[in-house]
């Protein structure tokens, strides 16, 4: 009798844990799966967006905290952490005026958090996928031979990854520890080209088009081959990327001194329509005020041309 008690108190308690793990299981696979994520990028409200990101955030780490295993989560939770931080933290904080630098400066500081933070789920995701992988990124041969054993679908944890730890460097070049990770960093995004090429349509040219036009030679920088994905990344978009243009600007034009082409990118910019393809439409006109600000302001990046009276 006592056993039977036992058997009925228990069974109810186990069969609602079963069930819990099942439930979110199921939705960590909704969330994750075709289609979720032009629920973000495919919207044409930025403020709307940025204001539903955090809670949507913590939402997915809440999820993953139940489900600490499932790939999906990892990879949709560290890479909105890079998307966050890039659009509404450190995007904002860079066109603070010079009188708001201690604004600014606390800006980027969140945002090299907020980028770390991403990095670090991706990782633990690319970890668990192939055990040691982190241990092996010290170490050249260790970690192509990791790399080998990666598959297409894995272009994109690879990606983001990569993308939030360059990021977090772009923010503080002086960080020594991420300085020495370029190396495996540029395996890794080389590797996830080579599984996917068309990932995220041209988002890895677009990526490709500020790492090896930005990086000095000595760390892997390349303009040739900057050029030569900016132009993959306007044919396999059919000239609506907005980010292309700003990356090219950006990375060729103002080292070169060549104010007309970075007129004429971030002119192209302007340009597209948002809605040429609603997958991107977020996407695409975050982009454009980006290119506004740095037509309105392009003698922060050209010495030649008049400062305004009134700055």
């Amino acid at each position: 009798m006592n056993n039977k008690i036992l058997c009925a108190l228990i069974l109810p308690l186990t069969a609602a844990l079963c069930l819990n793990c099942s439930v979110n299981t199921l939705v960590a696979n909704a969330l994750t799966g075709e289609g979720s994520s032009t629920v973000f990028t495919g919207d044409s409200d930025p403020e709307l967006i940025g204001d539903a990101l955090p809670f949507a955030i913590k939402i997915y780490e809440a999820l993953l905290d139940s489900t600490p295993k499932h790939q999906g989560l990892m990879q949709v939770t560290g890479s909105l952490f890079i998307m966050y931080a890039n659009a509404y933290v450190q995007g904002p904080a860079e066109i603070l005026p010079v009188q708001e630098w201690q604004a600014r400066e606390e800006g980027l500081k969140r945002a090299k958090r907020l980028y770390l933070r991403g990095n670090a789920i991706l990782y633990r995701a690319l970890n668990q996928k192939y055990r040691g992988f982190s241990d092996a990124a010290a170490q050249e041969d260790a970690l192509q031979a990791i790399l080998k054993k990666c598959k297409k679908e894995d272009a994109g944890l690879l990606y983001w990854a990569v993308a939030g730890g360059l990021a977090a460097f772009s923010i503080d070049v002086f960080d020594f520890d991420l300085l020495a990770r370029i190396p495996e960093w540029k395996l890794m995004i080389e590797r996830a080209y080579e599984l996917d090429p068309h990932y995220g349509g041209a988002a890895l040219d677009e990526f490709f088009i500020l790492f090896y036009g930005s990086l000095p030679e000595l760390l892997g920088g390349d303009k040739e081959r900057a050029k030569l994905h900016f132009q993959r990344a306007v044919e396999k978009t059919g000239g609506n990327s907005a980010g292309a243009y700003i990356s090219y600007a950006q990375s060729i034009c103002v080292p070169a001194h060549d104010y007309e082409t970075f007129k004429d990118c971030l002119e192209k910019a302007l340009a597209i329509d948002p809605d040429a393809d609603t997958s991107t439409r977020l996407v695409t006109i975050i982009s454009q005020r980006k290119a506004q600000w740095m037509l309105d302001h392009a003698w922060n990046y050209f010495s030649f041309l008049p400062i305004p009276a009134d700055y």
